[in-house]
């Protein structure tokens, strides 16, 4: 789990709270929940999204959402030491032992680049193949940030919609003069809920959808970096200092305190 991202949404709400039971106490929590400002803001800028975008690919942004609260997986360290290794293997047995040790190999660009390197593809053709894998992935990751920020710049507009509709209610009922102040309340309840599903909600999952995808772009980065670097038979330290810049400081002071340089 990613404990940040869960201390920010958690947190959000936490302070929201605060922030009502400071300002008039814990017994005007219930009335700031309204069931029918949830209908018109939240279900009104998610189907108002979801015009925005085909029914798969908002389904698809949704199950993004699970995503949002894990930690990231990506092993800087892990995969330069493993690109390091074939290198030497490459450099050992010959390309061809490449298709051999792909096998073992879990992610699927960089079991691709070694068996495109295996086969003896020119290089261009396999920077060419695979950056147009990454560029797939990055259009994916794209499509899911944009129905989040589609969703942040629907849910005001359908706040300040629902406290127009309070407040056409409330001047119907202007002979009524102590239902003025409730009604105008209830009105602005969803100017609140419009906000609060922009900038706690849908702005800092898609913020963070940022973040994962420029992660993973730089991590795939280094794959191709490598394979290329293996293909052009470069001594292996070579290939190791070059796929170390790719690493912030922290990162690459542990590479070094556990691996001590992996070429030979």
């Amino acid at each position: 789990m990613d404990l940040a991202t869960l201390a920010a949404l958690g947190g959000g709400i936490v302070i929201i709270l605060l922030g009502i039971a400071t300002a008039g106490g814990l017994q005007t929590i219930p009335s700031y929940i309204d069931i029918p400002s949830v209908v018109i803001t939240i279900g009104g800028s998610l189907l108002a999204t979801f015009g925005t975008n085909t029914i798969p690919g908002a389904i698809s942004a949704l199950k993004t959402v699970g995503v949002v609260i894990k930690m990231p997986s990506l092993d800087m360290s892990g995969l330069v030491k493993q690109i390091v290794d074939l290198s030497n293997t490459a450099r050992k047995e010959g390309l061809l032992a490449l298709e051999e040790a792909a096998n073992g190999i879990e992610d699927p660009l960089l079991k691709k680049g070694l068996l495109l390197t295996a086969d003896g593809t020119e290089p261009e053709l396999v920077r060419a193949i695979l950056e147009a894998e990454i560029d797939a992935v990055d259009a994916r990751h794209k499509l899911n940030i944009k129905f989040f920020e589609d969703w942040a710049s629907q849910g005001p507009s359908w706040g300040m919609i629902g406290t127009l509709i309070g407040l056409v209610n409330m001047l119907n009922n202007m002979s009524d003069a102590s239902s003025l102040g409730p009604n105008m309340a209830v009105a602005l309840i969803t100017t609140f809920y419009g906000s609060a599903i922009a900038n706690w909600i849908c702005f800092p999952i898609a913020e963070k959808l940022k973040f994962d995808n420029d992660q993973e772009l730089t991590y795939k980065g280094v794959m191709i970096e490598g394979i290329l670097s293996i293909q052009a038979g470069e001594n292996p330290r070579v290939t190791e200092e070059k796929l170390k810049a790719f690493m912030t400081p922290s990162e690459r002071e542990a590479y070094d305190a556990a691996n001590g340089g992996g070429g030979e």
